[in-house]
């Protein structure tokens, strides 16, 4: 009958991230590792990129073991149970094979029941989309809560002859369980991307590996990301120095000292996480900042700037509340 008003959910005031949780690889490689099978030595490396070592997943173990392992832990430490769960968003730029997805795979893993469930390829700021579309669906009633997983098996994509490449990537996953809040947890996003440069970090095709254009990527990351982060604290009604942490996409030390600085959060603790841990693209925000509130550097509540960028080139960037 045409006229006819379509009803829909009603607007939730809020959502927030109500537990982290993460896992990273058994296997350790160090830059003295990588030093006797390439040209490469520990100085050059550290000076260049600030990693000192990286996980890199068994050749059995895959996207959806890492995604199973931090999604469970983070669902543990929410308190909830696997029925309250009913959409998985898992991104990842590094899937084995385009289909069929992760994340309907990892919800029945972990025993989530028939949820909605889908993958997110934004690259390395994958997981502040995925974020974002969580808190979405949350405040539109389209979710209850919402398993959001960044999980990244980078090491089955490098040349490791290409030392530009396989000093960078490594492997793990970070995850986040999204509820529903009275006050907002989870603040506005900024978004974007320019898409004239595809080709400053690619995948040609399905025979090839990642190559990248350093030098063209850190003038863009240096010049383009800080605007964006300080938008997002703008939006969500806050000034830098309100910050308690502020969490980058871990691509290079020095992108992230340098958007640091121009952020000037003052009492904020920036993420350093690539030095262990290496570059984890849509994994890395959600497994520095897990290991940051494992290692208490976080107080509960207290707001974090996560700002994700890379391959796309994209950008995105939110605030949120500490669970």
């Amino acid at each position: 009958m045409t006229g006819t008003t379509l009803r829909n959910d009603p607007i939730r005031p809020g959502s927030r991230v109500l537990a982290f949780g993460d896992h990273q690889p058994a296997k350790i490689v160090t830059n003295h590792d990588l030093a006797a099978v390439m040209d490469t030595n520990d100085e050059w490396i550290r000076s260049r990129v600030g990693i000192v070592e990286r996980r890199i997943a068994a050749e059995d173990e895959t996207i959806a073991d890492m995604a199973v392992q931090a999604g469970g832990k983070a669902l543990a430490a929410s308190g909830l149970a696997p029925s309250d769960i009913d959409l998985v968003i898992v991104a990842t730029c590094s899937a084995e094979s385009p289909m069929p997805s992760q994340a309907p795979t990892v919800a029945h893993r972990l025993g989530i029941e028939a949820p909605g469930a889908y993958d997110m390829n934004s690259a390395c700021s994958g997981f502040c989309y995925a974020l974002a579309a969580a808190d979405a669906a949350v405040r539109t009633g389209a979710a209850r809560n919402v398993l959001v997983i960044g999980a990244e098996k980078m090491s089955q994509w490098i040349d490791w002859t290409d030392r530009s490449t396989a000093i960078i990537f490594a492997d793990g996953a970070g995850a986040a369980v999204v509820g529903p809040s009275d006050t907002p947890g989870i603040g506005p996003v900024v978004w974007g991307s320019d898409g004239s440069q595809p080709d400053r970090i690619q995948i040609e095709n399905r025979k090839a590996y990642i190559k990248q254009e350093g030098q063209a990527v850190f003038r863009w990351a240096t010049t383009s990301v800080a605007p964006v982060a300080l938008a997002a604290i703008e939006r969500a009604g806050l000034v830098p120095d309100d910050l308690a942490a502020v969490v980058p996409h871990q691509a290079n030390l020095r992108i992230i000292d340098h958007i640091a600085r121009r952020i000037q959060a003052t009492n904020a603790v920036v993420a350093d996480d690539i030095t262990r841990s290496g570059n984890t693209s849509g994994a890395s925000i959600p497994l520095a900042l897990s290991h940051m509130i494992e290692r208490g550097d976080v107080p509960s509540g207290a707001p974090a700037l996560l700002v994700g960028f890379g391959a796309g080139l994209s950008y995105a960037a939110q605030v949120i509340r500490i669970p």
